[in-house]
C-alpha cells in the first residue's frame, strides 16, 4: 500500500501517490534547472505549475481521488520533457521549429483580451477565437449598436460571461497555441521584450528631444510603469473607457450574482419537483400503486407511464440543469466545467427526449381521430292520450351522483370485481312525434384511431333503461370495459313523443338535459315536476301557475316561446317580441318598433 501525500499547486489541493509525486518533484526540478539563466524564471514556472493544476483538474472526478503515476505521465507527455526545449534565443526567432508542430490543430478558448483591449477586451477575444482582425469585429459591434440596437447588451452579457485571459496558459489558449513548457517561455519572454522595446523607444524618443525640456520629459519617463511584464502604456480613451467599464462591471456584478441565485434557486427547485415527480409516477406504474389506472386508461397509445415519465423529465430537467449550472458558473468564477462531452450527451439526450414526445403526442392524438356511432331504437307503448313518467335510476351499483358535469369518467369495478370504465356522459333529448306511437333511440358514440376501432368501441358501451307501464327508468351512467380506454364515449337518448301525450320529467333528470338550442330539445331546465302535454315541436305546461303559463313553438327554425297569462299574450323569439294586453299592441324587431293603442299607431326605427 502506497502512501498519498497531499500537494499544494498553484493554489489547488491535490491527493497524490507518494510514487507519483517523486516523479512530478523530478519532473519540476528538471525544469527549474532549465529556466536557471532564463528571463522571468519565476513567471514561467509560475505558469507551468497552473497548467500541471490544471491538466490534473481536468483528470480528478471527485475531491478524494488520489493521482496516480499514469495521470503524472500524461501530464508529462502532454507538457513535453525540459530536455526537449532547452532554453536558448533561437527559440524566440521567427522561425519556427519542429516542436512546434508535434501537435496539430490545438483547440481554442474564447476569453477576454485586455492587453489589446479599448473597452472590455471581448472584440479582441472574438478575433483571436475565429482568426479574423479585431478591427472587423469592431466594425460589426458598430453596425450592430446603430443597426439592429442590439449591441449593447450583447457586448455586456458578453463583457459578463466570457472570463478574462489572466495567465500565460490562457492567453496561449485564447489564441489556439499548445499550452507546453516552450510556449509558456516564449510567451513570457515576448512579454519582457515589449517591454524592453518600450523602454528602448521612450530613450530614443527623449534623446532627440531638445535640452530645455530634457529634464521634464527625463522625469516623467522614470515614473513610467514597467511594472507586471511591462503592458504596453494605455492611451487616454483606454484610460477613460477602464474607468467607466470598471464602475459599470461592479454594478453589472452585483445584479450578475443576484440573478445567479435566482437561477439556482429555480433550477435546483425545478430538478427537484421533477425527480419526485419522476419517481413517484415510475414506481407507481411498476408496482401498480392503485390510482394510477385512470392515467392508464387515458392513455389511447399505451406507451408506458414510466417511459412518458422519463422523456418528460429528459425534455424539462434538462433546460433547468443548464440554468442551474448557468447560476453556479456565474456565481462562483473558478466552477469546473462539466465537459465538452457531458454537454453534447445532454443535448442528445434532450433531442431525442423532445422528438419522442412529439411521437408519442401525435399517436395519443391519432387515437381520436375518428368518431363512429351506433344506435338502437324501441317503441314504446305510449300513445297520443297517455301521460309517460321519466326518471332516472337510483345509482346503488357504484353508488355515485346523478350529476354528469365535471369529471364525467372514471375508474372504478362491476360485480365481478373487474376494472371498467364509468361516464356519467348521458344526455336526454325529447322531441315531438306525429306517429301514433311513442319510440326511444339510443345512440352510443365513441373516438378511435380509424372508423372502425371508433364503432367497436361505440358497441362495447354498456347502457340500460327500464319500461315499466308508463314509467321509463333510465340509468344515469354507462360503462365499458378499461381495454376500450377513455375514447369519448357518451350516449343520448333521444325520447320522441306524439302530439297530444303528457309528459312528466322526474326532477332528478334535471342535469342530464341541459341542452343548448342546437339538440332542439323541447324539455327545458325548470320544467320537471310538471305535466307538460306535447304540441308540435313544443310543450304546453299544464299545471303551471298562471302567470308562468308558457308555449315553447319553432318559428321558422327558431327557438320561440309564448307566455300568455292575466296581463295578456306575449311572443318572444331570437330577435323580436310582440305584446298583446289591455293597453295595446306592442311589436319589436331589431330595426323597427310599433306601437298601438288609443292614441293611433307609432312606428320607429334605429335611424329615427
Amino acid at each position: 500500500m502506497n502512501k498519498t501525500v497531499n500537494i499544494n499547486l498553484a493554489g489547488i489541493f491535490f491527493h497524490i501517490d507518494e510514487d507519483a509525486y517523486l516523479k512530478l518533484q523530478r519532473y519540476l526540478e528538471a525544469i527549474k534547472r532549465s529556466f536557471t539563466d532564463s528571463q522571468g524564471r519565476s513567471e514561467i514556472i509560475a505558469d507551468i505549475e497552473a497548467r500541471i493544476a490544471e491538466l490534473f483538474s481536468e483528470r480528478v472526478t471527485h475531491d478524494k481521488q488520489v493521482i496516480g503515476n499514469k495521470e503524472v505521465e500524461d501530464v508529462i507527455t502532454i507538457m513535453g520533457q525540459p530536455e526537449d526545449y532547452l532554453v536558448d534565443d533561437e527559440i524566440f526567432e521567427d522561425e519556427p521549429h519542429n516542436y512546434n508542430k508535434q501537435k496539430s490543430g490545438p483547440s481554442k478558448k474564447l476569453f477576454r483580451d485586455t492587453e489589446n483591449s479599448y473597452i472590455g477586451g471581448v472584440s479582441a477575444g472574438l478575433g483571436h477565437y475565429f482568426g479574423i482582425e479585431t478591427v472587423w469585429i469592431r466594425l460589426l459591434w458598430i453596425v450592430l449598436i446603430f443597426g439592429a440596437g442590439t449591441g449593447v447588451l450583447l457586448y455586456i452579457l458578453l463583457w459578463i460571461l466570457v472570463p478574462e485571459a489572466k495567465t500565460t496558459a490562457d492567453k496561449l489558449t485564447m489564441t489556439g497555441e499548445p499550452v507546453n513548457i516552450s510556449n509558456i517561455e516564449k510567451k513570457i519572454k515576448d512579454s519582457f521584450d515589449n517591454v524592453s522595446d518600450v523602454a528602448k523607444n521612450v530613450g530614443e524618443s527623449l534623446t532627440g528631444t531638445a535640452k530645455s525640456v530634457s529634464d521634464s520629459v527625463s522625469g516623467a519617463a522614470r515614473n513610467v510603469n514597467f511594472q507586471k511584464h511591462g503592458n504596453s502604456i494605455k492611451s487616454s480613451s483606454q484610460s477613460f473607457f477602464d474607468a467607466i467599464g470598471s464602475i459599470i462591471m461592479f454594478f453589472l456584478k452585483v445584479v450578475a450574482k443576484f440573478v445567479a441565485i435566482l437561477l439556482i434557486i429555480v433550477g435546483a427547485s425545478a430538478l427537484i419537483g421533477l425527480l419526485i415527480g419522476l419517481f413517484s409516477v415510475g414506481i407507481a406504474d411498476v408496482v401498480h400503486i392503485p390510482g394510477l389506472e385512470i392515467v392508464d386508461a387515458a392513455n389511447a397509445s399505451n406507451t408506458p407511464i414510466w417511459l412518458v415519465s422519463l422523456l418528460a423529465f429528459l425534455a424539462v430537467g434538462i433546460p433547468f440543469f443548464f440554468v442551474f449550472y448557468l447560476g453556479l458558473k456565474i456565481l462562483i468564477n473558478n466552477l469546473k466545467s462539466i465537459g465538452n462531452i457531458a454537454k453534447f450527451t445532454l443535448l442528445g439526450l434532450w433531442l431525442i427526449s423532445i422528438i419522442s414526445l412529439s411521437v408519442i403526442g401525435i399517436n395519443q392524438a391519432t387515437q381520436h381521430a375518428f368518431d363512429a356511432s351506433v344506435s338502437k331504437k324501441e317503441t314504446l307503448n305510449i300513445t297520443a292520450n297517455d301521460t309517460l313518467t321519466v326518471q332516472m335510476a337510483e345509482n346503488l351499483t357504484y353508488n355515485k351522483n346523478y350529476r354528469r358535469s365535471g369529471n364525467s369518467s372514471k375508474i372504478t369495478y362491476d360485480a365481478n370485481n373487474e376494472k371498467i370504465i364509468y361516464s356519467r356522459d348521458i344526455r336526454l333529448i325529447v322531441k315531438s312525434t306525429r306517429d301514433s306511437l311513442a319510440y326511444i333511440t339510443v345512440e352510443k358514440q365513441a373516438d378511435g384511431s380509424n372508423f372502425l376501432i371508433a364503432k367497436n368501441r361505440a358497441e362495447k358501451i354498456n347502457y340500460g333503461y327500464e319500461i315499466n307501464g308508463n314509467t321509463l327508468t333510465l340509468d344515469p351512467f354507462l360503462t365499458t370495459d378499461i381495454k376500450n380506454k377513455f375514447s369519448d364515449q357518451e350516449v343520448e337518448i333521444i325520447l320522441h313523443l306524439p302530439v297530444g301525450s303528457t309528459l312528466f320529467a322526474d326532477s332528478n333528470t334535471y342535469e342530464f338535459h341541459r341542452n343548448s338550442d342546437y339538440y332542439n330539445d323541447i324539455l327545458e331546465n325548470g320544467m320537471e315536476e310538471h305535466y307538460l302535454e306535447i304540441i308540435s315541436d313544443g310543450v304546453i305546461c299544464k299545471d303551471c301557475p298562471e302567470d308562468d303559463f308558457k308555449v315553447n313553438i319553432d318559428i321558422n327554425n327558431e327557438a320561440s316561446q309564448v307566455k300568455i297569462n292575466k296581463n295578456g299574450i306575449q311572443i318572444n323569439s331570437t330577435d323580436s317580441s310582440l305584446d298583446l294586453n289591455e293597453e295595446g299592441i306592442k311589436a319589436k324587431t331589431e330595426d323597427v318598433k310599433v306601437n298601438i293603442n288609443q292614441n293611433g299607431i307609432q312606428i320607429t326605427t334605429d335611424k329615427n
